[in-house]
């Protein structure tokens, strides 16, 4: 999920035009929630019962708010059948996040459906930042301060693939690219290039989100974060993809921020990982775009990639 007042929005929502290139339907698409179906399975299968109140706003795969028969408010998600061992993992990293002081949602039930692998999450208090101010930034940034170097020694954590060189699960499809136009081939033969002299795991000790950016945090009247959501892709590696997911995000939607953002990035990492993070980022942000959105948002992703190319 993305924040717990738009989940699963696409990072940086841009505007909307006609759709150009191959139709989107030629390309494999997110299947979004069932929240009902997902919901009378729980029933029939455990016993719980839980009140469906609306779908989470945004997003490609959704999520829902459900209440519990107390009376008790949570978020429902799902994850592929099958996938309880890496949702166990996720579940371990939030207790390491939470216990160096990230408000990461705590997970009250998770349950293997025929339809999917329920989980149903802590609503967390706050909500989405309208706008990004410096404040929201600095809190932002603090958050990420506090996943450093938290998962040293943790073997059984292993690093998650940038999905340079091969497709990833779901997203950071390479034939997407490959196929659409001419301008997105030439990122994808930029991508593997870059994926062929790097490693495909990035390294580290550090608790990375990989979709950090505004619309995954939520926040009080005074721009402090009060929560870090959608963590279904977190892992092991490096921080520094984190940081480029940001900038990639404030490069439209905040641009001076951005701006600011990278000067505090400027030699925070060797080559070969500034390369890796923005071949991931890049890649991952235009598949998205073909396969969920329009040709504008295309086109933007497009001119961000190239414009923070290192």
């Amino acid at each position: 999920m993305r924040s717990q007042d738009s989940q699963d929005a696409e990072p940086g929502q841009l505007g909307c035009e006609a759709m150009t290139g191959p139709p989107p339907q030629q390309f494999p698409r997110s299947a979004r929630l069932d929240a009902a179906l997902v919901l009378r399975q729980l029933a029939e299968i455990t016993g719980v019962r839980l009140a469906d109140e609306g779908p989470c706003p945004g997003g490609q795969v959704g999520a829902a708010y459900v209440r519990w028969p107390g009376g008790h408010r949570s978020v429902l998600t799902a994850a592929p059948p099958g996938s309880e061992p890496a949702v166990r993992r996720t579940e371990s990293l939030l207790a390491a996040g939470r216990a160096a002081g990230v408000p990461a949602p705590r997970y009250e039930l998770v349950a293997e459906l025929p339809a999917a692998l329920v989980v149903v999450q802590e609503l967390l208090p706050g909500s989405a930042p309208a706008v990004i101010t410096r404040r929201v930034l600095d809190s932002m940034l603090e958050m990420h301060r506090r996943c450093r170097g938290i998962l040293a020694g943790r073997e059984d954590q292993p690093a998650p693939s940038l999905y340079l060189r091969t497709d990833g699960p779901g997203f950071c499809l390479h034939e997407p690219l490959a196929r659409y136009d001419r301008r997105t081939a030439r990122l994808l033969a930029v991508v593997e290039e870059i994926g062929a002299a790097v490693p495909e795991h990035l390294a580290g000790d550090d608790l990375v989100h990989f979709d950090f950016h505004p619309e995954n945090v939520l926040v009080d009247a005074a721009g402090v974060v009060t929560g870090v959501v959608d963590w279904d892709g977190a892992g092991r590696s490096n921080g520094y993809l984190d940081l480029v997911t940001l900038r990639f995000d404030l490069a439209h939607r905040a641009p001076d921020l951005g701006r600011w953002l990278a000067e505090l990035m400027r030699d925070a990492a060797p080559d070969d990982v500034i390369r890796a993070c923005w071949a991931h980022m890049s890649l991952r942000l235009v598949d998205w775009c073909i396969r969920h959105w329009t040709s504008s948002r295309v086109t933007a992703w497009l001119d961000i990639a190239e414009a923070l190319r290192p």
